[in-house]
């Protein structure tokens, strides 16, 4: 089979980077155009100098492709969108512009009206582990955001074989790198070293989004979500811890029993045996998941851990785009986590 011709929209951040160096090095795929406006005309090494074994110029414009990956900002990324698909090019977005099922609720949660809501039914939400087949059939993926990749994979298992109540409640903490390259008061080092914070406190932009996908794990019980993130002083990384109260008295090995059937054939999720650290992900496309429960409260409480930029952005990107283009779903991500 011969290597696919595949694009980067938006090269310039952070995930942008993170998927150049991955596409780089992937056996079955040609990187052979990326874009990024304010940095057109130079060489992708200037911009990002670890890149340096990659000798491309950073275009303004896509060049020809057979599959392309958006990493624009919301709303900037859906008339990318738009455009190639009209030219007959597969897409995986990494923006929220195509999470979202309902127009409206995107309206509400990101203050613009959406530009293509006709192709909001169409979308595949990008996570794998849940909706492999849809994706493999797909012209277009919505890259699940990093919070709800996390906290989904960590609940998917328990919500399916009714295990818990669906009064829900998600503490997320994720890396500085979260936020993205774009320079911001609360992301400079001295206001983000030694501290930790909580925001969105008033609903988060990914709560939707997590919502949305919980509610088709749960079927006709309504789902009640409190979703509330951090920030915490380190560069990549993500950990959430998820609970739910159960509905009916289990011994932690039949849980971890029934997540380890779960998930048994997945290759990017594992089910550990200790609560896991963010560093034991670092640059991997893994998914660590560590179910206990607390016999106190009756609750089932889940850790489960990513890179926020890896599997919860490029990674999960570069494994949606092996399903679509009938590779091997591992290819081009198997590295290990950096450590220490």
């Amino acid at each position: 089979m011969e290597p696919v011709n595949v694009g980067i929209i938006n090269v310039t951040g952070y995930i942008g980077a993170d998927l150049a160096r991955l596409l780089h090095q992937h056996p079955g795929v040609n990187l052979v155009s990326v874009t990024g406006r304010s940095a057109a005309g130079q060489n992708i090494s200037e911009v990002f100098p670890h890149l340096a074994n990659i000798d491309m110029v950073i275009e303004a414009e896509l060049g020809e492709v057979d599959l392309a990956i958006s990493a624009l900002p919301h709303g900037a990324s859906a008339l990318s969108v738009v455009q190639a698909l009209e030219e007959d090019i597969k897409v995986i977005d990494i923006s929220a512009d195509f999470r979202l099922k309902d127009a409206n609720e995107y309206k509400q949660w990101y203050e613009v009206t959406h530009p293509a809501p006709e192709l909001l039914s169409e979308a595949v939400f990008g996570l794998p582990e849940l909706n492999r087949s849809q994706i493999a059939g797909s012209r277009l993926i919505a890259n699940p955001g990093c919070y709800p990749t996390c906290s989904i994979l960590a609940l998917a298992p328990a919500l399916r074989e009714d295990l818990i109540e669906t009064d829900i409640i998600i503490d997320s903490k994720s890396g500085v790198s979260g936020a993205g390259r774009t320079l911001k008061l609360t992301t400079h080092f001295a206001e983000t070293n030694e501290s930790v914070s909580a925001y969105g406190l008033s609903g988060h932009r990914h709560m939707p989004e997590i919502k949305q996908e919980l509610q088709n794990l749960a079927g006709d019980q309504e789902v009640s979500l409190t979703f509330i993130p951090h920030l915490i002083p380190m560069t990549r990384g993500m950990l959430s811890t998820c609970y739910g109260k159960l509905k009916r008295e289990s011994t932690v090995e039949e849980i971890t029993d029934i997540y380890r059937e779960f998930y048994r054939d997945e290759p990017f999720v594992r089910v550990v045996d200790i609560p896991p650290q963010t560093k034991q992900t670092l640059g991997s496309n893994m998914c660590l998941i560590h179910p206990v429960v607390d016999h106190r409260t009756g609750r089932l409480i889940v850790i489960s851990c990513i890179d926020n930029l890896v599997k919860g952005g490029a990674g999960q990107a570069v494994q949606n785009m092996n399903l679509m283009l009938g590779l091997p779903e591992t290819m081009g991500l198997n590295q290990l986590a950096v450590y220490p």
